[in-house]
Order: C-alpha cells, then sequence, then structure tokens
C-alpha cells in the first residue's frame, strides 16, 4: 500500500507492470504470440477471453478467426455485423433454414439476412454448437444465479454484448439472436431441447471472414446449461490473414443454396469495388 501512496510510486508499480502475461488477456502485438496457427507476421489478434467476459475486433474480408474451447468450458456466442453497415448482420433463422440445416459444423455458412454470406465456418473439431437458444439475458441469470449485470458474479450475454457493441457505435437494437460455440444442444421429438454440453478441453472452429466484419463475441454460459453454479472457462481467440472464398473452392459449390449466397456476395462486392 505505501509503494503506491504517492503518484510517483503508483506510476513505478504500474510501469513495473509491463509484460506480465496473465491467463485471460490480450496480446499486443499479436505477433508476440508464442505459437502462431499461420505463417509468421499473419497474426491479427491474439487474446484470452475470459468465463464472464467478452471482446470484439474488426476484421477485414479473408481474415480467418479459430475459436478454442481450452478447457472444456467455454462457450463463444457470436455476433457479425457488415463493417460500416450495420443493418447488415447475422441472421440466425436465415443461416439455419437457408441451408435446412440447424446444426453448426464445418462447411456452414454464416448469413444475413440480405442473403449473402458473412463467413463461412471451414473447420470443427468440436461440434457441440447451437443456432437455437441464443445468449442468456439480465432476467435470466438473475432469476437463475442472482445477478446478471456485467460488473457482477455471473454476467449476462447480452449485456456483455451491449458493451461489445457501443465500443462498435452500435445500439442494443442492433443485436440480433446470435449463435454459440462449444456447448451443444439437440431437438428432441417433442421440440424442445436437450443441453447436450461440451465435447471437452481443446474443441476448436475456425471461421473465415467473406467480407469485412464487425465482430462481438461474449464468453459465458449457454441458457440450456443445467448447472447451478455459473460455470464458463477460458476462450482462446486467434485471428490472421488469408483468403476470401473464391469459385473453384470446394466450399464455393458445395450446395446449391451456398453457391446463390456466395454469388449474390460476390454480385454486391464487386458493384462496391471491393472484389
Amino acid at each position: 500500500m505505501a509503494a503506491t501512496a504517492t503518484t510517483h510510486g503508483a506510476r513505478a508499480h504500474a510501469r513495473a507492470q509491463e509484460g506480465t502475461r496473465a491467463e485471460a488477456m490480450p496480446v499486443v502485438p499479436a505477433a508476440d504470440w508464442p505459437a502462431p496457427p499461420c505463417e509468421a507476421g499473419h497474426l491479427v489478434w491474439a487474446e484470452t477471453v475470459a468465463g464472464g467476459n467478452y471482446t470484439h475486433r474488426v476484421l477485414a474480408r479473408g481474415t480467418e478467426l479459430r475459436l478454442t474451447d481450452l478447457h472444456g468450458d467455454a462457450c463463444a456466442h457470436l455476433l457479425l455485423h457488415v463493417d460500416g453497415r450495420p443493418w447488415e448482420r447475422l441472421n440466425v433463422a436465415d443461416t439455419v433454414k437457408v441451408q435446412w440445416n440447424a446444426y453448426l459444423g464445418e462447411g456452414v455458412l454464416l448469413l444475413s439476412d440480405q442473403g449473402r454470406v458473412l463467413a463461412s465456418l471451414i473447420a470443427d473439431t468440436s461440434g457441440r454448437h447451437d443456432a437455437l437458444a441464443g445468449t442468456s439475458t439480465l432476467a435470466r441469470n438473475t432469476a437463475r444465479y442472482g445477478d446478471g449485470t456485467p460488473q457482477g458474479p455471473a454476467p449476462a450475454g447480452r449485456e456483455l454484448f451491449k458493451l461489445a457493441a457501443a465500443k462498435n457505435g452500435l445500439e442494443p437494437r442492433d443485436l440480433p439472436p446470435s449463435l454459440s460455440f462449444f456447448q451443444g444442444v439437440a431437438v428432441r421429438e417433442d421440440g424442445t431441447l436437450d443441453f447436450t454440453g461440451s465435447s471437452g478441453p481443446g474443441g476448436s472452429v475456425t471461421l473465415r471472414a467473406e467480407q469485412d466484419l464487425t465482430v462481438l463475441i461474449a464468453n459465458v454460459p449457454h441458457p440450456c446449461d443445467p448447472r447451478p453454479d455459473y460455470t464458463c472457462t477460458p476462450l482462446e481467440v486467434l485471428a490472421w490473414r488469408a483468403a476470401p472464398t473464391r469459385p473453384g473452392d470446394p466450399l464455393w459449390d458445395a450446395t446449391p443454396e451456398g453457391r446463390r449466397a456466395f454469388l449474390n456476395t460476390a454480385e454486391f462486392l464487386t458493384a462496391r469495388g471491393l472484389a
């Protein structure tokens, strides 16, 4: 306490922390990440997000984003907005119905309500994800855990999304339903959801940005998680420069619906001089 009792002491103490690494923190510059999954110098985002926390970043078209569940209890709730055009954003309902599939996995495209591809899911080692339940809310977390505020012991996903959105010029009305990775659900015969949980530590998904995107992530327990305690462990976030999906890539022609979504995207970007 005495060491920080003066301005000079507080400054010296603060500067002494330079270079300290915590379990959950961003690494700046990202190139200092110890084991990049890409060619040296191409890493643009490296961060570990604590359970009950959030992160955000604007990523260029073609960037690949890998999320990893380090300890088996992360749950990465994701929202995507086209950078500079926030009215074009992830539409989970269209993502599900256009592709005739309620389950996320490798090869799935994340679509906007304009029929265009925001991101493609190019790798998945987890297989436990959800596009149906959305994220947690203040009211629900208050009822379950006694608190749901961002600064409290059990932050709700929507409350964290509001903070991430505000830092990117977005408002609560810009936040549609989200999807989540690493904690899965299955649909029962009666239409209710069965929580299937995690596949265990180390599962990852890799997304490819097909447009310039504002990425919002909240790492909080899945709303269907039946455990009485607020349980969420760190999430690793890495992104690196790469190239968008182009004609000739097997993903482009994997389905008629996907091909049309890629064509819609390419036509729009070409008209704007972006492709």
